[in-house]
């Protein structure tokens, strides 16, 4: 059958000579979960880890991945197609980015967020409808739990969760360590801090400072052990607790990342003031996350990202540049800026 996309457009009466609209692009993006659901189940299934150990024919990789042989060649195929994986000869091998990000094995590897995309949102994410309609959560708060609660209820579903947030972060702590003036500074604490993803990578690329992370207590095991696998357990250390009952620590650096967009407004702002009353004259906050461009046109990430919140928490948003710099003037912060990162992430920096 001939791909709609092949057909010539065709010139009738009344025709300017230019091509004629086709629904191809509303077809692709309406169906285009197709695409991501078989993504995620290759991540599932740890296609790309079994590949880093080299190519693979199409047996030996059904075989090693434990696949029914009905239709494991149009997966393996479709992955191709989709330039996840390369075949040459009759092997398979992984595309550059997926050898470097989807390896399990290398510290680079960002499948934690597409793991837990795969077990937790792609489910959540059937009932977008239903969540615009009555702008309520359509995660485990519908049978009474919240998202936190779901994330810290045993040691598995905790460190699924805090690998998601490392690869998330990932991309966005590379650039900030690059794009923030740190020889200005010699100390600094990542809020809501995960594994520790962040503060790892600023520590590796300035050697002269020192810091740490600030987390529930539960959080405390898994970044020790992810800091000390970089060999900075002697510059990083966790700091436990709760943003909302106790202080942030102090430090002349404050991130926040990734956790501003989970609140409403009001926890929002109070979130900002604990920052603001955690740093000394001079401190900075820089706030990170998908932040929408003021003309919310361009960042579909992050206006997809507050639709994810919708659906993930009670009152949770993403926002503006504009925005988070108003919120940042109204407790407290002078000098406030947007710079971008990497991909769809921008950080917000205000001093204290």
């Amino acid at each position: 059958m001939q791909n709609p996309s092949d057909v010539a457009p065709q010139e009738g009466p009344g025709s300017t000579g230019q091509h004629e609209l086709t629904p191809d692009r509303l077809l692709q993006l309406g169906m285009g979960f197709w695409a991501s659901k078989t993504m995620l189940s290759a991540v599932e299934l740890g296609v790309f880890t079994r590949l880093a150990g080299g190519p693979l024919d199409a047996a030996e990789l059904v075989a090693a991945l434990g696949l029914h042989p009905r239709s494991a060649l149009d997966f393996l195929d479709a992955l191709v197609a989709l330039n996840l994986l390369d075949r040459e000869g009759g092997k398979y091998r992984n595309a550059p980015d997926a050898a470097l990000f989807l390896d399990a094995a290398k510290p680079s590897y960002v499948g934690g967020l597409l793991e837990m995309a795969n077990t937790r949102l792609y489910p959540f994410w059937g009932s977008l409808t239903e969540a615009l309609r009555t702008g309520q959560p359509q995660n485990e708060a519908r049978r009474g739990g919240n998202l936190f609660e779901a994330v810290y209820r045993d040691e598995h579903s905790l460190r699924h969760f805090l690998r998601a947030m490392t690869g998330i972060s990932l991309g966005a702590g590379r650039a900030m360590a690059q794009k923030f003036p740190w020889q200005d500074y010699n100390t600094f604490i990542d809020i809501g801090t995960a594994q520790g993803a962040l503060p790892v990578q600023i520590a590796l690329a300035h050697p002269h400072l020192r810091g740490g992370g600030f987390d529930l207590p539960a959080v405390g095991p898994v970044f020790d052990e992810y800091v000390a696998s970089h060999g900075l357990q002697e510059r990083l250390r966790f700091h436990p607790g709760d943003f909302f009952k106790e202080p942030c620590p102090t430090a002349e650096v404050l991130v926040m990342g990734h956790i501003l967009h989970d609140w409403d407004l009001g926890q929002k702002l109070e979130l900002l003031k604990k920052c603001h009353a955690a740093l000394p004259p001079g401190g900075c906050l820089i706030v990170y996350d998908a932040v929408i461009d003021d003309e919310r046109r361009q960042n579909a990430f992050g206006l997809l990202m507050s639709l994810n919140m919708l659906i993930e928490t009670p009152g949770g948003f993403d926002y503006t540049g504009e925005q988070c710099c108003a919120w940042m003037r109204e407790t407290g912060f002078a000098q406030v800026r947007v710079e971008p990162l990497a991909g769809p992430d921008s950080m917000v920096i205000g001093v204290r």
